[in-house]
């Protein structure tokens, strides 16, 4: 009897602790088969969806025509913006936090006031020149400051240099700002790319007839800038009248270099190229003979990923408006140099 009590209480034993590890095996395995249905604990799908990006606000809504300030776009779910674009243009300096994104605004890429997307973007975008941006890409020396030439001879063809990006529609998030002629260099190239193909005849004329028009753009820009004109500097009467010190690039670089101080300028060589901005005048020796044979006006600096300052330029003879101030002096005209008349303010 009492070993048969004992060979049943055994039994039953074995049988609670069988059904006892196959719950556990149930349980073991169900766990490891995951249905996604599990608690917090257990590894499960608890988390919430990451929030949609909103752009609710952006700061200042107005800017300069040249760029150049932070922007700051308020709003949630921004800390996976890595890329930001104004107008199609890649800004610089993008930086971002769950509620705001902070970027440098580039300037306008033709200088004309008027409301301008702006677009955020999870990818990093390569900061580049503005889609307008061009060399005159033909490495011709006609037109370019040379006697006899005419206003028709050679007009810059743009050529774009700025890498792809993308467009507005594959945003995350998007608002505008607007673009206005805020500053003195803003009115200058405001002017400079109204007219850098289509002349100012009715007030100023043509000097191409008499060996080019490269000082006279120049200098119209200058009086867009602020500047008057004077007794030594002047063009009247559509061009009937004028100086040589306005028309004529051996008597305009020694006369600013003279008159520096009141004008705020500072003469500088090439290699102070990290000094030049947009506005500044640029003049160019193309045998390197000492005498300026053409000057432009800076229309963008920028800083390729190599580290080199990359300088472009408006002009006329050759009439473009983002013309490469090294390839003029290399493919165009080997062997050329220039210098800089920089505003020190």
């Amino acid at each position: 009897m009492t070993a048969s009590l004992t060979r049943r209480s055994l039994l039953s034993l074995a049988g609670v602790t069988g059904i006892g590890l196959a719950v556990a095996a149930c349980s073991s395995g169900d766990d490891g088969k995951g249905t996604g249905k599990g608690s917090a604990a257990d590894g499960g799908s608890s988390a919430t969806p990451t929030a949609k990006p909103v752009a609710k606000s952006l700061s200042p809504a107005r800017v300069p025509l040249a760029g150049g300030v932070t922007i700051t776009v308020a709003g949630s779910g921004l800390a996976a913006v890595k890329g930001v674009t104004v107008g199609g243009v890649a800004a610089r300096d993008v930086k971002a936090s769950a509620t705001k994104v902070t970027f440098t605004a580039p300037h306008q890429a033709m200088y004309t006031a008027g409301s301008a997307d702006v677009a955020l973007f999870t990818a990093a975008i390569a900061a580049s020149p503005s889609a307008n941006q061009s060399s005159d890409g033909n490495g011709s020396a006609a037109n370019d400051g040379q006697s006899g030439t005419t206003q028709d001879g050679a007009t810059a063809t743009p050529t774009p240099t700025a890498a792809p990006v993308p467009s507005a529609s594959e945003a995350v998030a998007t608002t505008t700002l607007a673009y206005a002629a805020l500053t003195d260099v803003d009115r200058q190239l405001q002017y400079a790319m109204a007219h850098w193909k289509d002349y100012n005849l009715a007030e100023y004329g043509t000097m191409n007839p008499i060996g080019g028009d490269c000082a006279n753009y120049v200098s119209q820009t200058l009086i867009a800038r602020g500047w008057e004109q004077r007794s030594d500097w002047y063009n009247r009467s559509a061009g009937a009248e004028h100086s040589a010190t306005w028309t004529y690039c051996p008597t305009m670089d020694p006369w600013l270099t003279a008159n520096a101080a009141e004008f705020g300028l500072t003469r500088r060589s090439l290699d102070e190229r990290d000094k030049v901005k947009v506005g500044d005048i640029v003049f160019y020796d193309w045998n390197d003979n000492d005498s300026p044979d053409h000057t432009t006006i800076v229309s963008e600096v920028f800083t390729e990923p190599d580290g080199t300052i990359r300088i472009k330029s408006a002009s006329h003879n050759q009439d473009g408006p983002y013309r490469d101030l090294d390839e003029m002096i290399t493919v165009q005209h080997p062997g050329g140099t220039a210098w800089f008349h920089t505003f020190d303010a």
